[in-house]
């Protein structure tokens, strides 16, 4: 929409916005598909664990062997995933300095995304047997590598597509569509893949065996597609920027140097814009802990069957999709930083009630989607709070920043639910390591306040 508040162009200024948000619909194949409800819970499943162990079992969820071997799991994937974390903290911030500098953000959005939708075409491959364990953690980690590189570019374009005075209701709306999309496919997922109509053996209305876990690895595959179709239009649609020759020539290691003067130029013209960052590191950090180990919890601690964990999903992002589409409004008007801090409060209050509901399915449905409200409006205030700090034209290395300084403590999450767990021997206790990053990430960001940043 114009600044001023007309609307003489209000439908060709909304397409671009539409094409736009849709890459957050498609992105959904990722986020919610492969990282938080069925990928990851695959690999944390007793497919992956050593037949003699289930066996000894005998059913018994809780035997210790099954219990730590599954631990042993999850641990693998978060050692995967914090070796990303370092290549994206080494890389992010120059790849996307180097997008601004040659007016090229669309061509690396798409070449970024199209490695993710492969990565994830790739995850057919990963077998339901011990052996396919290390392929299927290692494929995680490259498409979260990927991934983050293209947010960092993607992100950038929030500023392509909106104003000063309505960029928290156009980011509240990405990350709404990305709910939304979410919503339809895991539906369609759980209706066409993974639910059993009559045929325990067999997975959704196309009867996919479920032998190898061939339902889920479908599924998958088909959420790859998902995300390629829906990541067309933000590329033929929203307009691309000028070149800035100034950077065009700039060598990848002379980035480096560019990239220290940024860092040195923010703290002493923009200090607030660091502490932002080291504060949404931190609590960014939380909230990945809250995505990647929430189902794990579910099903290891509250006895959730796959299925339950994505009527669960369903549930979870309909109400994240409400409370992030709500959340826009209050950020235009209240602003993103006071957003940020009151859903924190919350997030930390309804973690910490985890430890206390005992097993009951119910309490966790409740304690869950009261989590899932405010997860949303975090993320979509976090983007809008930079997209209004970030200098003009210098985007796409601000949110490198972004990606990176939020990668560079990836591993306090996974590692903090992995020590809990290690130490008590009980999964449930993980959350109380994230609720300690989520609190710490609080403290952070109470004092910053948001004014532009200033670049040399």
């Amino acid at each position: 929409m114009p600044p001023d508040g007309t609307t003489p162009h209000a439908a060709s200024a909304r397409r671009p916005v539409l094409a736009w948000a849709l890459w957050d619909w498609g992105s959904a194949a990722f986020n919610a598909v492969v990282t938080t409800f069925v990928f990851s819970t695959y690999l944390a499943s007793q497919l992956f664990v050593d037949p003699a162990i289930v066996a000894a079992a005998n059913g018994d969820d809780k035997d210790p062997a099954l219990v730590r071997a599954l631990a042993d799991n999850a641990s693998l994937v978060g050692v995967a995933l914090m070796i990303a974390g370092i290549v994206v903290a080494l890389v992010a911030p120059v790849l996307g300095q180097r997008s601004d500098g040659t007016g090229r953000r669309k061509l690396w959005l798409g070449i970024n995304t199209g490695l993710v939708v492969l990565a994830m075409a790739a995850m057919v491959f990963v077998e339901g047997t011990p052996q396919f364990l290390v392929l299927g953690a290692a494929l995680i980690a490259v498409g979260n590598v990927f991934f983050e590189f293209a947010s960092v570019n993607y992100y950038a374009m929030l500023t392509q597509v909106s104003t000063r005075e309505n960029i928290g209701r156009v980011s509240g709306f990405g990350w709404g569509m990305g709910y939304v999309g979410g919503i339809v496919l895991l539906i369609l997922l759980l209706v066409l893949f993974i639910q059993s109509f009559g045929d325990p053996d067999a997975g959704g209305l196309l009867a996919v065996p479920k032998d190898g876990g061939w339902n889920i690895r479908l599924a998958v595959l088909a959420s790859a597609l998902w995300y390629a179709v829906f990541a067309i239009p933000v590329l033929l649609r929203v307009p691309e920027i000028p070149a800035r020759e100034r950077r065009v020539k700039v060598s990848f290691l002379r980035s480096y140097v560019l990239l220290w003067g940024t860092l040195r130029s923010l703290w002493r013209d923009s200090r607030q814009v660091l502490v932002f960052l080291i504060a949404s590191a931190v609590f960014r950090d939380g909230l990945t802990g809250v995505f990647t180990f929430g189902a794990i919890i579910a099903a290891q601690v509250f006895g959730f069957s796959s299925t339950q964990v994505l009527y669960f999903a369903v549930a979870a992002n309909v109400v994240a999709g409400i409370s992030t589409f709500a959340a826009g409004r209050l950020d235009d008007r209240f602003g993103p930083q006071r957003v940020i801090v009151a859903s924190l409060i919350g997030l930390i209050v309804l973690g910490s009630a985890v430890l206390f509901i005992g097993t009951s399915q119910t309490a966790f449905w409740i304690v869950g989607l009261g989590l899932c409200a405010f997860v949303g409006p975090v993320q979509s205030a976090s983007r809008s709070f930079l997209a209004r700090v970030a200098p003009e034209g210098r985007e796409g290395e601000i949110f490198g920043l972004y990606a990176t300084t939020g990668r560079a403590v990836s591993f306090l999450a996974p590692g903090l639910f992995a020590l809990f767990v290690g130490l008590t021997g009980d999964t449930r206790l993980g959350i109380l390591g994230i609720v300690l990053i989520l609190g710490a990430g609080l403290l952070l960001m109470i004092p910053v306040k948001a004014k532009p940043a200033v670049v040399a």
